[in-house]
């Protein structure tokens, strides 16, 4: 005799969340197999969501984020998201659209784009002659620093900079914009 098993609706619960955490880990690939802390793992439900529904699916479907942080600066809570350097082109053809909706999920708080940058450290005799290629300059402190400042100012261009060394010793480092991207980025 056959008997057909019943499957009760905390199973098929249990099975629909994991099928949900399964689709979110795939907006998220971090180095390492390392596991997601919660809050990426709304920014990755966030995007998920975005592919599900919006007309931005087409090009979310093979993005994917490496982490994603929250910080506070003068009160104000931003999310710097994490993309892989390869896919940052990607990201950036449709960072306008999607961080305007980011926006509107995360309820007020500024959303930013960075690559994932690696900075190597500056050769040394011990270290030359355990690496026999020569440190790129992309790979440099100031040129990774360069490259974030121009991530976090995506859709504008910078024109000019301009450092002021302080008396103690300090720098104010003042970046000027392009004036006709001036209206997108100017609230933040």
């Amino acid at each position: 005799m056959l008997t057909l098993l019943s499957l009760d609706d905390s199973y098929l619960s249990n099975v629909s969340f994991w099928q949900a955490i399964l689709k979110m880990s795939s907006k998220i690939i971090k180095p390492g197999n390392a596991a997601a802390d919660e809050f990426e793992l709304q920014v990755a439900q966030a995007l998920l969501e975005l592919e599900m529904n919006s007309d931005l699916k087409a090009q979310l479907r093979e993005l994917h984020i490496t982490k994603a942080r929250e910080i506070e600066l003068n009160n104000k809570k931003s999310v710097i998201i994490y993309v892989p350097m390869p896919k940052l082109k990607q990201f950036q053809k449709v960072q306008t659209r999607l961080v305007r909706e980011l926006e509107k999920k995360f309820s007020g708080k500024h959303v930013v784009f960075v690559g994932e940058r690696k900075i190597l450290p500056k050769p040394t005799r011990k270290t030359r002659a355990k690496n026999k290629q020569k440190r790129p300059r992309s790979r440099t402190l100031t040129a990774v620093y360069d490259a974030i400042l121009e991530d976090l100012v995506f859709p504008a261009e910078i024109v000019g900079k301009r450092i002021r060394v302080r008396l103690d010793g300090s720098q104010l480092i003042k970046v000027h914009l392009d004036k006709n991207q001036q209206t997108t980025i100017e609230h933040k």
